[in-house]
């Protein structure tokens, strides 16, 4: 579990200014509802001062996206757009006393809200700089220009982080490649903005593909040496709980993203499943199949393909 501040889970538990505002004059909406995070920022603006006189938030995401947001609609009440501006993800995570690492992305996702926002008021169409033939992480749809501002704003050096702060790379990791690039440009232009230039590493690649774990069992105290041997066979019987029992430690990492799956049908090497929720037609949607295959493979100790249950007639009919 990730440890959370008693700021975050108090903004969590009891979110400020949650909920449609109805004389907002300003509004900004960003993210997709399908793969779990969209946040629209609603704002009440003086016309005469340029200052928030209200805000409000509508999430859909998980803890930390919530507290974000509802941080940030305090945060900006009774300031100038222009000073508005200026707010930073890292404001939003030093408001809440911090963030856990892997939760950094929901307060990028704050801030570019408050931007698309103050441009709806301004009469301007707000993009998130995306450039044709710049995108970087086909998963979660992240493009180079995006990389490199949150490189630069936060001080970041390293693949893992980037994955914490945008998503990127955390699915397929095809991309960590070009994350590598990105990094090393920054770097080489001088650095960040909070790390100079000579104290740039080179990157390096710390996350992997995303991966599911089940517990293990403690190691003995002195354990005896054993010589190596084939591990017996499971029963068809055994087989199937070892299945279940791997797709039932998998549950809780999806739903904390509002997804879910359920194992329906089970022939040979084929295991037929579900996606439920924010699961369900997702960009990551080959990812998390792939993670699930990949970690029932090691558990049996075969090589087993994992389907969804819409390809199983096609399937069967082929053999």
């Amino acid at each position: 579990m990730w440890d959370y501040t008693d700021k975050v889970r108090d903004h969590f538990f009891n979110p400020r200014n949650a909920g449609p505002l109805a004389d907002a004059n300003a509004v900004g909406e960003v993210g997709s509802i399908q793969c779990g995070d969209a946040l629209r920022l609603s704002l009440k603006v003086d016309p005469e001062s340029e200052r928030i006189l209200d805000a409000s938030f509508q999430t859909f995401g998980c803890g930390s996206a919530i507290a974000s947001s509802s941080a940030l609609t305090e945060i900006i009440k009774g300031k100038t757009l222009d000073e508005a501006l200026q707010i930073s993800n890292q404001n939003i995570a030093d408001f809440l006393d911090g963030l856990p690492p892997e939760k950094m992305h929901c307060s990028v996702m704050g801030r570019e809200a408050l931007q698309a926002a103050i441009a709806n008021y301004r009469g301007e169409v707000w993009t998130d700089d995306h450039e044709e033939g710049a995108m970087v992480c086909k998963c979660f749809a992240v493009d180079s220009v995006l990389i490199e501002n949150v490189v630069r704003a936060n001080g970041l050096t390293t693949v893992e982080q980037v994955t914490q702060y945008t998503k990127a790379g955390g699915g397929c990791s095809s991309c960590h490649e070009g994350i590598e690039e990105i990094l090393a440009k920054v770097c080489a232009q001088g650095g960040t903005e909070k790390i100079a230039a000579p104290d740039c590493a080179a990157p390096a690649v710390t996350v992997k593909p995303v991966t599911f774990g089940i517990p293990a069992a403690a190691p003995a105290a002195h354990p005896a040496p054993v010589a190596a041997a084939e591990p017996p066979k499971l029963t068809n019987f055994q087989r199937m709980r070892r299945i279940e029992m791997v797709v039932e430690s998998i549950r809780p990492t999806l739903k904390r993203d509002h997804g879910d799956v359920e194992v329906v049908e089970i022939d040979g090497s084929n295991i037929f499943v579900r996606l439920q929720g924010a699961c369900v037609g997702c960009m990551m949607e080959h990812a998390t199949l792939g993670g699930i295959e990949q970690k029932l493979s090691e558990e049996l100790g075969e090589r087993v393909r994992v389907l969804p249950v819409s390809m199983m007639a096609a399937v069967r009919a082929s053999v």
